[in-house]
């Protein structure tokens, strides 16, 4: 077996064969590892191999098949591969993937389940560590909702309703039930002065996704408020250390859409990349 290691990456040639996996990628530094621990030319070209490196790296759980990815036998939806991807090449914890997975399947609605996917896919919503994700909601200036004025959204607050009360129709767009949305629903939505807060919902409680804002609300029947909107939120996985974007960058978020869509589209060439190599296998 031959290698060249430069600062751009390492590329393995082996039996013929020529393997490239660039610095930036997560299982970078595992190849580096093998390679000076003397692994064997096997070993080393199964961590370059695209689909047993990822199959690895996702653990038991997961399958990955030469289209696919599946998650205890269920097709895992594009935007969740997108995830995956994203923490794999940039060397994130799957932890919270892997809550998020367990927290959906406790979902008993599959419409929801599916629908919870395109909002993610709209929306591009971070992830917790313990397997929720994050949201935006816009308030009254006193912290009580559009509709009503009744409940209060103050940090801390965790409110609660019936699932069986929520409406369970996308095709009805204003109906019972607490909203989120994305940062451009929430800033768009209500009227004067108002406020924008940072909401934690579980997965197995969203109960519909409404077609009539292109996706980017949602319907839950519980949330938590965990903070008041500093800015846009990061958008793979999020913790207490590591939850907005980079102020000097982004600002107040306006320019957060740019941002994300280059994020996206470089999730997406990784799929694209993978998939291209398992097909040729």
């Amino acid at each position: 077996m031959n290698y060249i290691i430069t600062p751009e990456g390492i590329t393995v040639v082996s039996n013929g064969q020529s393997y490239t996996l660039s610095s930036t990628h997560g299982n970078y530094n595992a190849v580096l590892d093998a390679i000076r621990d003397g692994a064997s030319e096997a070993e080393i070209v199964d961590l370059l191999n695209p689909r047993v490196a990822l199959t690895k790296y996702l653990g038991g759980a997961f399958e990955v098949g030469e289209n696919s990815v599946k998650y205890h036998g269920e097709e895992v939806h594009g935007v969740l591969v997108q995830r995956i991807i994203d923490c794999h090449r940039n060397g994130l914890p799957l932890d919270p993937l892997l809550r998020f997975f367990e927290n959906l399947e406790r979902n008993d609605s599959r419409r929801a389940r599916t629908e919870l996917y395109t909002f993610l896919a709209h929306g591009n919503m971070p992830v917790t560590p313990d397997g929720c994700f994050l949201a935006y909601k816009s308030l009254r200036s006193d912290y009580t909702d559009h509709h009503t004025g009744k409940f209060s959204n103050r940090v801390g607050s965790t409110l609660r309703m019936e699932r069986r009360k929520v409406c369970d129709d996308a095709g009805i767009g204003c109906s019972y039930g607490f909203h989120a949305g994305s940062l451009e629903y929430a800033q768009s939505f209500g009227s004067g002065d108002k406020k924008i807060v940072i909401v934690k919902i579980n997965p197995a409680d969203v109960v519909s996704v409404p077609t009539d804002c292109e996706c980017q609300k949602l319907r839950t029947c519980q949330y938590e408020v965990v903070d008041e909107f500093n800015g846009a939120l990061r958008n793979t996985i999020a913790d207490d250390e590591n939850l907005y974007e980079d102020e000097d960058e982004y600002g107040d978020g306006d320019s957060v859409s740019v941002s994300n869509n280059d994020k996206i589209e470089d999730a997406l060439e990784g799929i694209r990349s993978i998939l291209s190599s398992l097909a040729n296998r």
